[in-house]
């Protein structure tokens, strides 16, 4: 990836808005209402119309939207996640809820992953998450979720390529060179429940092996890879009761190692990492502390490491890089605006917010972003405002930071 070298840089980190007609066509597809050559040919032109859009508003790094990982509804569901189920060998569905899903215990600190259903945040505010006009309600999802019941293989290669193919030549329409597309790491796409291997250490190696085929794919077609791993945050809020930080930690790690060996030998400037916690609409007050975790995030073997900074949750949290040495060659790509308000942030404070990560680690070093994936969290309107809202307040930071 390129650095901020004369100005801030600015990106996106996956999922952006479906337009209506890709929602519909996906619906029909599912249906079996629209054949597959029209189903890609609408996927085609939604994707051309969506790097178009972003190479107007000037984003440097742009992304393929996450549209070939299909959603159906404006609500996101996970497609971030939920794609590879698809495009994983070895998985049954079963009539089981998400919420309802065990895991073994890790020999790493003792620590098991409760059922999303007893999140330490879901059990605090109960009659929050359980009240329909809150806000913050949470439904238990679809109540058929796969299992793996035999050898985890990856089958994914013709859905990759043609996503893949897709993304370039939307590219190349748009007189672009670079662009990003993201796949989901090994400790999230773990997260399903396993009923074949030994111990979760095995399973998680296994879908290691299994998704480096789709990294390989995206970084063989000259594409930046984005690995997308909430479950390095988020499942700390998934043990209840809360562990030590320090056993969090060696479980964490455990991940870590596996996701190392996923990219091993793969080009680490063309690879960058999206921390979040979970970005769910609710209070968030049992998130773990970046400074309990910077060192984790930084123990990944990739050049540029994204991560939610612009929420009220964690906006503060710019000021743990005063005390960390980012190591050379390595990029922060900090959310400095939000997908958890449809407030638009005033271009100034995006400003602030750059300044504030380019005094702790260089202003080269700084890639203005998103907290996270915007597709599915606001309203398409909202939602492009706010990336013009990104851009300006780069144009703004550069003029401070350049002056």
């Amino acid at each position: 990836m390129r650095s901020s070298t004369d100005r801030i840089l600015t990106t996106q980190v996956g999922s952006l808005p479906r337009p209506d007609e890709l929602l519909e066509l996906n619906q029909n597809y599912a249906a079996g209402e629209v054949g597959q050559d029209d189903y890609r040919a609408g996927v085609e032109r939604a994707t051309n119309d969506l790097v178009e859009k972003q190479r107007g508003i000037g984003l440097d790094f742009v992304g393929d939207g996450e549209f070939g990982k299909a959603m159906t509804q404006k609500v996101d569901y996970g497609a971030w996640w939920s794609y590879s189920f698809q495009r994983l060998g070895g998985l049954e569905l079963r009539d089981i809820s998400l919420f309802d899903i065990k895991h073994s215990t890790s020999k790493f600190g003792d620590i098991a992953l409760n059922s999303f259903a007893n999140r330490r945040d879901r059990v605090l505010f109960a009659d929050a998450y359980a009240d329909p006009t809150s806000g913050v309600f949470a439904s238990k999802g679809p109540t058929s979720f796969p299992v793996c019941r035999g050898p985890l293989k990856y089958v994914g290669h013709e859905a990759i390529n043609a996503d893949i193919a897709r993304f370039k030549k939307a590219l190349d329409a748009a007189g672009l060179e670079e662009g990003f597309m993201t796949s989901i790491a090994p400790a999230s796409c773990s997260r399903i429940g396993n009923e074949y291997y030994d111990d979760e250490e095995e399973f998680l190696y296994a879908c290691a092996d299994a998704m480096r085929e789709e990294y390989k794919a995206i970084i063989d077609a000259g594409l930046i890879l984005q690995l997308d791993d909430p479950a390095i945050a988020e499942n700390w809020d998934q043990i209840n009761p809360e562990p030590s930080v320090e056993a969090y930690k060696r479980f964490t790690m455990s991940r870590v190692e596996a996701l190392n060996y996923a990219i091993r030998d793969l080009p680490k400037d063309r690879i960058r990492f999206h921390l979040c916690w979970g970005s769910w609409h609710g209070p968030h007050i049992t998130d773990l502390p970046m400074r309990d975790l910077v060192d984790v995030l930084l123990s990944i073997d990739v050049q540029a490491y994204a991560f939610e900074a612009g929420n009220a949750r964690h906006e503060h949290e710019w000021k743990v890089w005063r005390d960390v040495t980012l190591p050379d060659g390595k990029l922060l790509l900090p959310g400095v605006v939000s997908h958890a308000t449809n407030v638009v942030e005033h271009p100034e404070l995006v400003a602030d917010r750059i300044a504030n990560f380019a005094e702790c680690v260089g202003r080269e070093n700084v890639v203005a972003s998103t907290d996270c994936g915007l597709g599915g969290r606001l309203h398409p309107q909202i939602a492009w405002a706010k990336l013009e809202s990104l851009k300006r307040g780069a144009e703004l930071a550069t003029e401070r930071l350049w002056s």
